[in-house]
C-alpha cells in the first residue's frame, strides 16, 4: 500500500507542571529533510527528536514544533532578581542626577537580555523530559502516518486508473502493430507499380520483398510493447506491496516514457501515433502524482 508524503499530527501532554504540545507537518520533498523548532531550555532534545523522525519517515520535508506552556507558577523561567534590582537602582540614580521624575516600567525591563532566563533542568530531569517528549513525538508520528496512509489509498486508486488507461491504449497499439508491415508492403507495391507503368518496366519481386523486410525490422515494436506491459505489471505490484515506493515508481515511469517514445519513433501508423500521444499524457499524470508518494 502506498503512503502520501503529506500529513499532520499533533498531541498535547502535561509533565511536572508543564504542558508540552508537539506538532508535526509533512509536505513533499524528493529526500528527507527535518526542520525542528524547540523553545529555550529544550535544545538538548533536538538530536533525539531528529533520530526519531528519521526512524519513522523516509521522504518529505518534516516540520516539527514543540511548544511549552507553564501550568504552575515558576516552572519554565526564572528572573535574575539581583540584576533587575541593580538595574532599577541605577535608573533611579540617573533620574535623580538629571532631575527627571518618572516611574520605571518593570515589564519593559523584563524584555532586556539576561533578565528572564529559561530554567535549565538537571540531568535526571532532562532524561525524564526527553522520555516524555519522545513519547509524545511517537504518538504525533502515528497520527501523521495514519493520515499519510489514508491519502495514500486515494493516490493508489488514481494511479491505478491511469495505468488501466495506458494498458487499454497499449492493447490498441498491439492490435495495430500486426498490420503495419502488410499495409506498408501494399502501399509500396501500389506506388512502385504506378511509377513503373509509366516507364514500362517491371520490378523484381525479390527487391520488393527485401525492402519490405528492411522496413519490418526497423518498425518492429513488439519488444517495446512487451517491456511497457512488463513495466505496468511491475508498477501495480509495487503499489500493492511497498509502502515507501516513491523513488521506484518515479524511475519506472521514466522507463515507461522512454519505451513510449521509442514506439512513436519506430511505428509509422496514424492510429499507433494517436495512442502513443495518449499514453505519454497518461504517463505525465502518473509522474505528477508520484511526486506525492513517500
Amino acid at each position: 500500500m502506498l503512503n502520501s508524503m503529506t500529513g499532520y499530527g499533533e498531541v498535547v501532554g502535561e509533565f511536572d507542571g508543564i504542558s508540552y504540545a508537539v506538532e508535526i507537518k509533512a509536505v513533499n520533498n524528493r529526500y528527507l529533510k527535518t526542520i525542528i523548532k524547540l523553545p529555550e531550555g529544550t535544545a538538548f532534545l533536538e538530536d533525539d527528536i531528529d533520530k526519531e523522525l528519521r526512524r519513522h519517515l523516509s521522504r518529505g520535508t518534516i516540520n516539527y514544533v514543540l511548544r511549552v506552556k507553564s501550568v504552575s507558577a515558576n516552572a519554565l523561567f526564572e528572573i535574575d532578581e539581583a540584576s533587575l534590582r541593580s538595574l532599577v537602582m541605577k535608573l533611579k540614580e540617573i533620574s535623580a542626577s538629571v532631575g527627571v521624575q518618572g516611574t520605571i516600567d518593570l515589564a519593559s525591563l523584563l524584555d532586556l537580555p539576561g533578565i528572564v532566563q529559561p530554567v535549565v533542568p538537571e540531568e535526571e530531569q532532562c532524561l525524564r523530559i526527553k522520555e516524555f517528549v519522545l513519547g509524545l513525538t511517537v504518538t504525533a508520528l502515528d497520527k501523521l502516518k495514519h493520515m499519510r496512509e489514508a491519502e495514500g489509498r486515494f493516490l493508489e486508486a488514481d494511479l491505478k486508473k491511469h495505468c488501466d488507461a495506458i494498458q487499454a491504449e497499449l492493447e490498441t497499439i498491439r492490435r495495430c502493430s500486426g498490420s503495419v508491415t502488410q499495409d506498408y508492403a501494399r502501399k509500396l507495391r501500389k506506388r512502385v507499380d504506378e511509377l513503373l507503368a509509366e516507364a514500362k518496366l517491371k520490378l523484381d519481386e525479390q527487391t520488393l520483398a527485401r525492402e519490405v523486410a528492411i522496413l519490418a525490422d526497423r518498425s518492429d515494436i513488439s519488444e517495446e510493447i512487451t517491456r511497457l506491459d512488463a513495466h505496468l505489471q511491475q508498477f501495480a505490484q509495487i503499489c500493492r506491496t511497498d509502502g515507501q515506493a516513491g523513488r521506484r515508481l518515479d524511475f519506472l515511469s521514466q522507463e515507461m516514457l522512454r519505451e513510449a517514445n521509442t514506439v512513436a519513433s519506430k511505428a509509422g501508423d496514424a492510429q499507433i501515433a494517436r495512442s502513443v500521444v495518449d499514453i505519454k499524457c497518461l504517463i505525465e499524470r502518473l509522474k505528477e502524482q508520484i511526486q506525492n508518494v513517500e
